[in-house]
């Protein structure tokens, strides 16, 4: 129970953290339809990859509709300790790439209690800033824990701390978007939820980039598809393999 609290203080000073870091680097948010994400049960967040804070952002989004996140994320993060402390006071999930099935369960029990888990379906960040192929542990932990999948994107970040691009840190006035799907039941085979979960959040990517602003052409935040500097996916895909 003091353990229960002491987190709850932990991640409220994690979250002051945030809002002071938002703040010092002149971002303004905005948060499209909070109200969809579930006020109580468990649901899988699938959101897209574009940048080093996401987790930050969506996190604040969730916020919105009092609710916590947990994110799985990669077990390295666990290795030092400062980022060991800040990811345990997150009730972060880890994930070992070599050893996958204990964070799986680890998640499908969490999403069962009634906690929101935040999923990456790409898994690594797209230098294209489109969408990735996606992995299938979004739709199999959602068919087994039996909660629905709220798809979420986020655009702007990019701006700020992105792979392969200086990071941005400073005040830059960025503006951040994000915006919450309509829930998806968890039906259907592995392959169908996942094609389901990837158009929806296509479509709300594109509906968040339409919304968004003037995108200058040659920028390399830009999508190629809209004119930009950034990789196209395929020309991105390469050069993750590459690596």
């Amino acid at each position: 129970m003091v353990a229960g609290f002491l987190l709850k203080v932990g991640y409220a000073l994690l979250a002051i953290i945030a809002l002071l870091m938002r703040s010092y680097q002149g971002v303004s948010m905005r948060v499209d339809n909070a109200d969809r994400i579930p006020r109580k049960r468990g649901a899988v967040l699938a959101i897209n990859h574009i940048s080093y804070v996401d987790p930050v952002y969506v996190a604040l989004a969730t916020l919105r509709a009092r609710r916590r996140v947990r994110f799985m994320g990669k077990a390295e993060l666990w290795d030092s300790f400062v980022t060991r402390c800040l990811a345990t006071v997150a009730r972060g999930i880890p994930v070992d790439r070599k050893a996958g099935a204990s964070s799986y369960f680890a998640s499908v029990e969490a999403l069962r209690s009634g906690d929101l888990v935040g999923i990456f379906p790409e898994a690594t960040i797209s230098q294209s800033f489109e969408l990735k192929d996606f992995k299938s542990g979004v739709a199999r932990m959602a068919l087994d824990a039996e909660v629905p999948i709220v798809p979420v994107v986020v655009w702007g970040t990019q701006r700020i701390a992105t792979k392969g691009q200086p990071k941005e840190l400073h005040r830059k006035r960025r503006k951040v978007v994000v915006k919450v799907g309509d829930p998806i039941s968890p039906m259907g085979t592995v392959d169908e939820l996942l094609t389901t979960v990837k158009a929806s959040m296509n479509e709300l990517l594109h509906q968040v980039q339409d919304s968004y602003g003037p995108h200058p052409v040659g920028e390399y935040w830009v999508p190629a598809r809209l004119g930009g500097s950034a990789p196209t996916l395929a020309e991105a895909n390469m050069r993750d393999k590459q690596r």
